[in-house]
């Protein structure tokens, strides 16, 4: 039952990622899901290096494992005080990117933090947001606040980016239902341009059909909501239309929202491939939590 997937979030024990486990924390809550938190050790043959290392290695690396998990429950629960949430904790012995991944599979949500500043995280998990995002079964929330900010104290509304590709429509639908979670407007802000047309025309031209072009996307995009505001009336809805790259744009908006949302891909992408241009780009530019939507 959908009720019952859990939102499934990993730590290595650094700040982002303890940020990361209490938003997670947060969103289970706002959607009465159980929460895994996850974490990994090494194994005997794990990673290609560890023939020759002595047993006590890998014991010592599963007792600091175990440590990590424990102080992330203690986070996960002083997240959300007075909430009874069910809490569940993993110690893999995969990469950190395929064990989320797998877990992808039966999560309706995985959380990840992406800053790392240890040699270790950044030769095992600097990659991991990427490859989560990537390749993950579910939508992907990219934590990525700055130091001694409380991501999940930010207030503002939630932001979507609306491209008019197919991509897209599960990103709003999304946003549409994290925006009445949390009691807040929702901006869905839509380039109609991949190219910055300011720049394209600086110098002076007739703005008269720009001008149309503009009413004319403006109104697309409300076509587009339409359905979902319909499901979702008590949200309310602003619309920005910009002739500018998808990314500045968002970006702007995202400066005072509490969520960015966006699709894995946008326009013309190869879906098999990676990322599209524009949610790689967010994913280490903006400082409130990203979300991706496949």
């Amino acid at each position: 039952m959908t009720a019952d997937r859990p939102i499934v979030v990993g730590t290595d024990g650094s700040p982002s990622a303890l940020q990361a486990v209490s938003w997670a924390a947060k969103e289970a809550a706002l959607r009465n899901a159980p929460l895994t938190v996850l974490t990994t050790t090494f194994v005997p043959g794990a990673y290609g290096f560890s023939v020759g290392l002595p047993p006590s290695f890998f014991e010592e690396e599963e007792l600091e494992a175990k440590k990590r998990l424990a102080r992330a429950a203690e986070v996960a629960a002083d997240a959300v005080p007075g909430h009874s949430l069910e809490i569940h904790t993993v110690l893999g012995t995969e990469t950190p990117a395929g064990e989320l991944v797998e877990r992808s599979k039966t999560a309706r949500m995985v959380v990840v933090g992406a800053n790392r500043q240890g040699i270790i995280e950044r030769m095992f998990l600097g990659s991991v947001s990427s490859a989560v995002a990537t390749h993950a079964h579910c939508p992907v929330a990219v934590i990525h606040g700055l130091p001694d900010t409380d991501i999940t104290a930010l207030a503002g509304p939630v932001v979507v980016g609306v491209d008019g590709s197919a991509h897209t429509e599960p990103a709003i639908a999304m946003a549409f239902e994290e925006a009445e979670l949390r009691h807040t407007e929702l901006v869905a802000v839509h380039a109609w341009s991949d190219v910055d047309l300011h720049l394209a025309f600086e110098g002076g031209t007739d703005p008269t059909w720009m001008q149309e072009v503009v009413k004319d996307e403006t109104a697309r995009l409300s076509e587009r909501l339409a359905g979902h505001a319909e499901k979702y009336p008590d949200v309310k809805v602003r619309t920005v239309v910009v002739m500018d790259q998808p990314t500045h744009g968002l970006r702007e908006e995202a400066e005072n929202a509490q969520l960015l949302v966006v699709g894995s891909r946008g326009r013309g992408g190869f879906t098999s491939l990676l990322l599209g241009s524009t949610s790689r780009a967010l994913m280490h530019s903006v400082n409130c939590p990203l979300l991706i939507v496949r």
